[in-house]
């Protein structure tokens, strides 16, 4: 189901608030050790390029923050605290540096402990930072439409913990399924 069902590479050629709010409710795949996992996307945040302070790519490109500078449609792995690993989705052209993080979600299939969160998302799904540089198209690590997609509404809020990004901080780019239970904070 989720190769006929996978993402194009176009869909991440798009300004990165609409990837950021298509990307709700599509299912994000990690297949690792042979056992597919499968989840639910309820909360995402989109970091614009580098003329957003909150974004990484606003320190220029860096060995950290080369892959937001590439192609759409790969994964941005970094790890925060020295122990959490969060997960983005590179987006737009070539060079913009804007990228979506994806901050919960709601389990579908063989995912087990919290998800509300991308430190706890990325323990549950199993990934980590060898899927950095990841193509988001591969069989093994990919976002697909589910079979049957749902009606929700759309909360829209600023972003959490970029305090120290300016004006920035109270973006309102923080997208969410209103109401769904594994949101990471109300």
């Amino acid at each position: 189901m989720s190769e006929r069902n996978r993402l194009p590479r176009s869909f991440y050629l798009r300004p990165t608030e609409e990837v950021a709010r298509d990307l709700l409710g599509k299912h994000l795949v990690h297949v690792d050790g042979g056992v597919e996992r499968r989840a639910r996307i309820v909360e995402v945040e989109a970091y614009l390029g580098a003329h957003d302070l909150a974004a990484h790519s606003s320190k220029g490109v860096t060995p950290r923050t080369a892959v937001m500078y590439g192609p759409p449609g790969y994964a941005y792995v970094y790890l925060i605290y020295g122990m959490h690993h969060c997960m983005n989705i590179v987006t737009e052209p070539e060079g913009n540096g804007s990228a979506v993080l994806i901050r919960a979600v709601e389990p579908v299939m063989n995912v087990e402990g919290n998800t509300k969160g991308p430190g706890l998302l990325c323990r549950a799904l199993g990934i980590d930072r060898r899927l950095n540089g990841h193509d988001m198209l591969s069989d093994d690590f990919h976002v697909a439409a589910p079979a049957r997609e749902e009606a929700f509404a759309i909360a829209v809020r600023p972003r959490i913990g970029v305090a120290y990004a300016g004006e920035w901080a109270d973006a309102p780019l923080r997208f969410y399924v209103q109401g769904n239970a594994f949101i990471s904070k109300k």
